[in-house]
């Protein structure tokens, strides 16, 4: 009877590496006898006696890769083959298996210094090459110090700028809510007025082509009217379109002395339609001139002027400019009435047909300031409004006082006696800037 091989421990017989398994009687598969268990130290050489793998390790540091092997598997000792496996080897390698790790301490990584750019950093100075006088300055020394200049430039433009911003008062702030003052579109209406009355103004010497009135008859007529317009008690704008329309009339149409005062009253009676609310009725303008003219003749005028003026009876006036200068100006009402004071005695006089009516008007409020003293600086805000400086207004604002000297004396008093009543402040009663005459100013 055959024993087992456990009972021979130094016997080791070959086994069936391959096919453990075979048919037995009956169709059956049962295992071969004495080939159905392998040899223990196959065994443990096919657990133990394997030789280690190798782990590749990748570490993108400075790009070099470097291959570890696994330090742990490399302490175990490998076990020789031919050894069985008792319990004393297997507690040994438990224990070898079950030790801490041991820690890799990495080196320490050095510290890079950092450079000091402005030490490595060549600093040439174009003065340099200057002084030595060997070669010329290099081309890109020169683009760089045009463009440092430049720079410059624009900074100092910019802080001008800014503090140009700061003196300038926004006038418009507290009318934001109101919507009548269109505070969105009231810069583009005045700069539309600013190219527009360049052609409303009508040529300063018109009147040479007149044959039969002179530039003396044209201020009696207009004196007049200012009384008219005061008892009236019309609007200012009326009075101001009034004038304009008896310039342009009277620059492209001769008339006879006799029909000059049909001229002004037509003149007015238009404004009057264009201006106003309740229109005076022709019978009070006749009335008015003494009955020199009919119905008749006033309406027929009226035909001839607006077809000589081919219609165009929307032009901006020395008033619409007084408003937004006294506003700009922060004017109170002494400085207004005096203001409109010094420009209606402008109205009567023919040589001051040769400023245009924004000019009148910022000269006008500058003079009054003057007068009143207020101020004699014509401020940011001002210059920012009415486009003019203080010496472009110099020459205007004298001939202002000039009249305003002579205003209660001559022939022509009518805007001083307007200006000498309560309704109007007593404008006249302030002594004239007479300083702005001076050489020196």
């Amino acid at each position: 009877m055959a024993g087992s091989d456990e009972n021979y421990p130094g016997v080791i017989r070959p086994s069936n590496l391959q096919g453990g398994l075979r048919p037995g009687v009956g169709g059956k598969v049962t295992g071969g006898l004495g080939q159905n268990r392998r040899a223990l130290s196959t065994i443990n050489r096919n657990v133990m006696g394997a030789p280690p793998l190798h782990c590749a390790v990748v570490h993108k540091r400075n790009d070099i890769t470097e291959n570890k092997t696994n330090a742990a598997t490399n302490k175990i000792p490998p076990v020789p083959i031919h050894r069985p496996i008792t319990r004393k080897l297997a507690a040994q390698i438990a224990s070898q298996q079950h030790q801490p790790a041991v820690e890799v301490t990495k080196p320490p990584v050095p510290v890079v210094p950092i450079r000091n750019e402005s030490a490595d950093c060549i600093i040439i100075d174009a003065e340099d090459y200057k002084t030595t006088g060997n070669s010329a300055v290099p081309m890109f020394v020169q683009h760089t110090e045009a463009m440092m200049e430049e720079i410059d430039r624009m900074d100092e433009e910019i802080e001008m700028e800014d503090a140009e911003d700061w003196s300038i008062v926004d006038i418009d702030s507290p009318d934001k809510k109101n919507s009548l003052a269109v505070v969105e579109y009231i810069d583009d209406i005045y700069a539309y007025y600013k190219k527009a009355e360049i052609v409303s103004c009508v040529p300063p010497n018109y009147m040479e082509q007149q044959f039969d009135i002179n530039e003396r008859m044209r201020g009696i007529l207009i004196d007049w009217l200012i009384e008219v317009h005061y008892k009236f008690e019309l609007l200012e704008e009326t009075l101001y379109l009034t004038v304009n329309l008896i310039d342009r009339f009277l620059a492209v149409q001769s008339v006879i002395r006799k029909k000059l005062q049909l001229v002004g009253i037509t003149a007015m009676l238009l404004a009057c339609k264009y201006e106003e609310v309740s229109v005076p009725v022709v019978e009070d303008l006749i009335l008015i001139s003494d009955r020199a003219y009919t119905r008749k003749e006033v309406l027929e005028m009226e035909k001839l002027m607006v077809n000589a003026l081919q219609f165009n009876m929307t032009v901006p006036t020395a008033y619409a400019f007084m408003r937004r200068f006294l506003k700009a100006a922060q004017s109170d009402k002494k400085v207004e009435l005096v203001s409109f004071f010094l420009i209606e005695l402008c109205l009567v006089e023919y040589e001051m047909l040769r400023f245009p009516p924004s000019m009148l008007a910022a000269a006008a409020i500058f003079t009054a300031q003057c007068t009143l003293g207020v101020s004699k600086e014509w401020n940011k805000t001002c210059e920012r409004h009415s486009s003019y400086v203080k010496d472009q207004l110099l020459e205007c604002s004298k001939l202002m006082v000039c009249f305003h000297q002579k205003a209660a004396i001559g022939k022509l008093t009518g805007v001083h006696r307007k200006y000498s009543t309560s309704k109007y402040g007593y404008a006249t009663r302030c002594e004239p800037a007479s300083f702005l005459l001076e050489a020196w100013f």
